[in-house]
C-alpha cells in the first residue's frame, strides 16, 4: 500500500474519504451538512468505534467515532486506523483518505505515524501455505494522510513493515523456522538492506563450545537442529553515544524439555522466538531510517526438546562467565539462552543492554495482554523504555528487582537455580537471573510472554504482534534527538 499526505484535500480523485470524529471537533464544510443530517438520524455517532459508511454525492465517507475530544490519544487513532480498514477492505475502496481530527490533544505528526501504522499493522497477513488460498477483500491500493506530517508518515510505514516483518518470522512453522533458518533470514535481511554499516555473522555450536556457552548448549542438547547465535553490528558513522546492545530470545520450538508442557495450545510455542524477531525486526527499522547509532543485536536461537541427550533438572551446568547453574524446570530455559547472550553482548562492548523475550508464564498472569513486564537495574532506562512505550501503544509495567527476591535463586550446590522451586514471583526471579549476568551494565528486560502473540488490538487481533519492536525503534530514535 503506498503511503503519502496531501496538507488538504485533493479536488478530486478522492473516491473514499475518512473522517475520525470526537465530540466537539469539527469536519471539512464539504461535508458538514452531511454530517449533520446523518448524525441526526443517529448513523454517524462519535462514540469511540462507531462506523458509518455515508454516500456525499459520487463520494463514499467513512465515518468512525473517536469519544471525547480530550481522551484521543495516539493508540486510539492506531485502532481506529485498523477498524476503518476492514471496512475499507469490504466496499472495496481502492483508496483512502484520512482527514485527521482537529482539536485533539495528540500532535499531527503523532497522529500521522498512528494511522499509518494502524492501517498498515492491520494490512499484515500471513501467506499460509494453503494448497486453495480463501478469499481476501481487496485492500486499498493507497492511503493519503490529509493534514500528515510527511515524515511521520514515511518513518511510520518503514516501522510498520518492519513490524511486519517480525510478525511473519513469528507465525512461520517451526518445522521452517528453525534456528539454523532463522540465522540464514538475518543474512538475508542483511543482504537487503545492503547498507556500509551493518554487518551480520552467524555462529553455530562450535563457535559456542569454544566460547564455553554452556547455559545456551545445554537448553539445545536435546534437539536435533543445532543453534545458532546472530550478531548484528550497525555502526554508523555519525553515530554518539554508547553502543547499544538489543537482546532476544528466540525459541524457535520450546516443548519444555523434560519439564514437558501439556498438550494444550503447545503449538503456539513456535511463538516462543518473538524476542528474536521483536530485536531482529528493530534492526531492520534502524537501518531503514539511517538512525546514527552504535547498535548491536545479538539473538540465541535453539529449540527446546526432551530427547534422551536433554539437560535435566538436577544437572549443573555453567555459562560463559563460570556462573554455575542448577536447573531445577527444563522448561526455564529462555533466561538459559539469554545469560549467555548477554555475556556476548557484553563481550562485543555493549554499554547499554534491553533484552525481549516470551520469559514467563507468570507474567501473562500478572498484566495480561494489556502491558509487557519491565524489570531494571537502571532508572533513568526504564523511565526512558516506559515513555516510548505509551507513545507507541506497546504498554510496559515496571516491577520491582528488591534484593530480598535474590533469596529465591539460590542454590545449594551451584551459583544460582534457574528457577524458583516457591511458587512467588516468577517474572521478578526470572528477571534476577538475567540481572546477573547483565552485571553492571545499564539493563532493562521486557518479558513479552502475555503480549507477543493474540495482543487483541484491532490492529493485531491474533497471531504475531512484534511486540516491543515499536517501542524499541522509537526509543533509539529519540536517543538520536536527545
Amino acid at each position: 500500500m503506498q503511503v503519502s499526505t496531501t496538507p488538504s484535500l485533493p479536488s478530486d480523485a478522492r473516491d473514499s474519504v475518512v473522517l475520525a470524529l470526537a465530540e466537539g471537533t469539527g469536519v471539512p464544510e464539504i461535508y458538514a451538512d452531511a454530517i449533520k443530517a446523518a448524525t441526526d438520524r443517529r448513523e454517524v455517532r462519535t462514540k469511540t468505534g462507531h462506523l458509518a459508511h455515508l454516500h456525499v454525492g459520487d463520494e463514499r465517507v467513512i465515518v468512525i467515532g473517536l469519544g471525547p475530544a480530550s481522551g484521543v490519544t495516539a493508540e486510539g487513532l492506531r485502532v481506529a486506523a485498523a477498524n476503518v480498514l476492514t471496512r475499507a477492505s469490504a466496499i472495496a475502496a481502492p483508496a483512502l483518505h484520512w482527514v485527521l481530527p482537529t482539536n485533539v490533544p495528540v500532535e499531527p505528526a503523532a497522529a500521522t505515524a498512528a494511522v499509518v501504522e494502524g492501517t498498515l499493522l492491520k494490512a499484515w497477513s500471513y501467506d499460509a501455505p494453503r494448497k486453495t488460498k480463501p478469499a481476501k477483500d481487496p485492500e486499498p491500493e493507497s492511503l493519503v494522510v490529509v493534514g500528515g506530517d510527511a515524515a511521520a508518515a514515511a518513518a511510520a510505514a518503514v516501522v510498520a513493515g518492519a513490524a511486519n516483518w517480525a510478525r511473519t518470522q513469528q507465525h512461520e512453522p517451526p518445522n521452517v523456522l528453525t534456528p539454523t533458518e532463522l540465522g540464514r533470514r538475518a543474512e538475508q535481511l542483511a543482504s537487503d538492506l545492503a547498507s556500509p554499516h551493518l554487518e551480520v555473522e552467524v555462529q553455530g555450536r562450535e563457535f559456542m563450545e569454544r566460547k564455553g556457552m554452556g547455559a545456551l548448549l545445554a537448553v539445545s542438547q536435546g534437539s536435533t537442529q543445532e543453534p545458532a547465535l546472530i550478531t548484528a553490528r550497525y555502526r554508523h558513522p555519525d553515530a554518539k553515544g554508547p553502543r547499544i546492545a538489543l537482546v532476544g530470545k528466540a525459541v524457535t520450538f520450546d516443548t519444555g524439555g523434560i519439564s514437558i508442557k501439556g498438550a494444550a495450545r503447545m503449538h503456539e510455542m513456535k511463538f516462543d522466538m518473538s524476542g528474536g524477531a521483536a530485536v531482529l525486526g528493530a534492526l531492520k527499522a534502524v537501518v531503514e531510517l539511517d538512525l546514527p547509532l552504535d547498535l548491536l543485536v545479538v539473538v540465541g536461537s535453539t529449540e527446546n526438546m526432551p530427547d534422551a541427550g536433554a539437560y535435566k533438572p538436577g544437572d549443573i551446568i555453567a555459562a560463559a562467565d563460570g556462573t554455575t547453574i542448577e536447573i531445577t524446570n527444563t522448561d526455564a530455559e529462555g533466561r538459559l539462552v539469554l545469560a549467555d547472550a548477554l555475556l556476548h553482548a557484553k563481550e562485543e562492548g555493549a554499554e547499554v543492554l534491553v533484552d525481549v523475550a516470551t520469559l514467563t508464564g507468570a507474567v501473562v498472569v500478572a498484566l495480561g495482554s494489556t502491558h509487557a513486564g519491565l524489570i531494571s537495574t537502571d532508572d533513568a532506562l526504564a523511565s526512558e523504555l516506559a515513555d516510548a512505550g505509551t507513545r507507541t501503544g506497546e504498554l510496559i509495567w515496571r516491577l520491582p528487582l528488591h534484593a530480598e527476591y535474590a533469596k529465591l535463586m539460590n542454590s545449594q550446590d551451584a551459583d544460582l537455580v534457574n528457577g524458583s522451586l516457591e511458587r512467588k514471583a516468577g517474572t521478578i526471579t526470572g528477571g534476577y537471573f538475567l540481572s546477573r549476568f547483565a552485571g553492571d551494565t545499564p539493563w532493562a528486560h521486557l518479558d513479552i510472554a502475555g503480549t507477543a502473540w493474540s495482543l487483541g488490538r484491532a490492529y493485531a487481533p491474533r497471531g504475531g504482534s512484534a511486540y516491543g519492536l515499536r517501542l524499541l525503534v522509537d526509543w533509539l530514535s529519540a536517543r538520536t534527538s536527545a
